[in-house]
């Protein structure tokens, strides 16, 4: 046989893996690894010239800070009043057993910056789902670089497209999760994360699937991590508050009455946002440090959800003049990626260069700017003052990173005139 000299066969080893390439490229797991290594690569480079963690937002047109406790929390939790004929006595909860342990969730990993539609499918495989995260993730980010699912996003995901029921509540604590875990109801919980591999904090979702109270932890479904993690309650709470202790529960029709009782008077969503006004107010004047910032946003976040929009912009200052204080270690740099309060506080009390100046902030500190919302809010208040050309510049881009997101959409068919 003859022999192929080094050189030829250098040119045809090349020449193939050229025509290889795209070919292996276009499979969609192998892309997706390449382009998540690529990605870190760049993020890695451009976080090393500038540091995220060292970016400061400071409000140009805030109140001033350090706002009196009681002016933005003085708000009591009120249920809504059941008519005469209907009401019942309250009846205390039974004892909850000292453990609860639930089968049949099957553990799946997430693939890149997927933990809410990894999450949501671990959660409907208990019901019986035989689907994965994929057409969940093409539902609520059509573009795979899309930096985070809102819970809004997951819970119209259900709604839409399961068949199955689900709520979406704030202001939860270690008692309920185990109230619902006793009554065979797994439940996502959206918390704060600082990885071993991750550069910083960061959000990200799990499905508590258990309890043991003698250890004091919860049994979790980690996308990232792996089944059956488990999780002090300390700590547990501790990453929770960074989410204003926001939690779904995914269940049948027929279990319906029975998420009800669980929630009690939670089940009406404005005494549940009251009632988070009130854990918020409450922990701002326990905490410090980093904790106490989590809660006055997490106070503004709440008071955005009742509509008080000057109370949750004066909420908002202060979490936002706490931030230098915090160690550039333990920042929450990647605060605004999960979070859209501060625009709607900022928006509606008429701060626009405010929610300009955050949307800059926020997207000039990511190592891909790829985040729909804080376009979306700021071509709002460019438009609002006047800025039409950069409204719909950043209209096109929010839809360019996420085709069909319809606040971006509905917002620019009315730019340009369209009814």
């Amino acid at each position: 046989m003859k022999k192929v000299k080094p050189t030829k066969l250098a040119m045809v080893i090349v020449t193939g893996s050229l025509v290889l390439a795209p070919l292996i490229f276009s499979i969609p797991m192998v892309r997706e690894k390449i382009e998540w290594r690529v990605n870190e690569a760049l993020a890695q480079v451009k976080y090393l010239i500038s540091p995220p963690e060292e970016v400061i937002f400071i409000p140009k047109e805030g109140y001033p800070t350090r706002l009196p406790h009681a002016t933005a929390t003085g708000m009591t939790p009120t249920p809504q009043k059941t008519p005469a004929s209907t009401q019942t006595p309250t009846i205390a909860p039974p004892p909850l057993p000292e453990a609860a342990s639930l089968n049949g969730v099957r553990h799946e990993y997430q693939t890149w910056n997927n933990c809410g539609p990894a999450t949501l499918a671990m959660a409907l495989t208990y019901w019986g789902w035989d689907g994965d995260q994929q057409p969940i993730a093409d539902f609520t980010k059509p573009n795979s670089r899309d930096k985070n699912v809102m819970p809004d996003e997951l819970s119209k995901f259900i709604l839409e497209d399961t068949g199955f029921e689900v709520v979406y509540r704030t202001g939860g604590d270690i008692q309920i999760l185990k109230r619902f875990l006793a009554a065979e109801l797994p439940v996502i919980v959206e918390k704060g994360f600082e990885g071993r591999d991750f550069d910083g904090w960061m959000g990200h979702y799990v499905l508590v699937t258990g309890y043991d109270e003698t250890e004091g932890r919860f049994i979790v479904q980690d996308s990232y991590y792996g089944p059956d993690q488990l999780i002090q309650y300390d700590e547990f709470q501790s990453n929770w508050r960074a989410f204003n202790y926001t939690y779904l529960v995914v269940y049948p029709i027929e279990r319906h009455n029975a998420v009800i009782e669980i929630l009690g008077p939670h089940s009406d969503v404005d005494y549940n946002n009251r009632s988070s006004v009130q854990v918020a107010s409450g922990e701002i004047s326990q905490l410090a440090g980093r904790d106490r910032f989590f809660a006055w946003f997490n106070l503004g976040s709440s008071l955005v959800q009742l509509q008080d929009y000057a109370g949750a912009a004066l909420a908002y200052d202060n979490a936002f003049a706490m931030y230098p204080d915090i160690p550039n270690n333990k920042r929450p740099w990647r605060m605004m990626w999960y979070q859209t309060g501060p625009y709607l506080a900022y928006f509606y009390t008429s701060r626009y260069q405010d929610v300009i100046d955050l949307a800059t902030t926020t997207l000039n500190a990511m190592s891909e700017p790829v985040l729909e919302e804080s376009y979306y809010w700021r071509a709002r208040a460019y438009e609002s003052i006047g800025d039409n050309e950069n409204a719909e510049l950043d209209l096109r881009t929010a839809l360019k990173y996420h085709p069909g997101f319809e606040p971006a959409m509905n917002q620019i068919q009315q730019l340009n005139g369209v009814p």
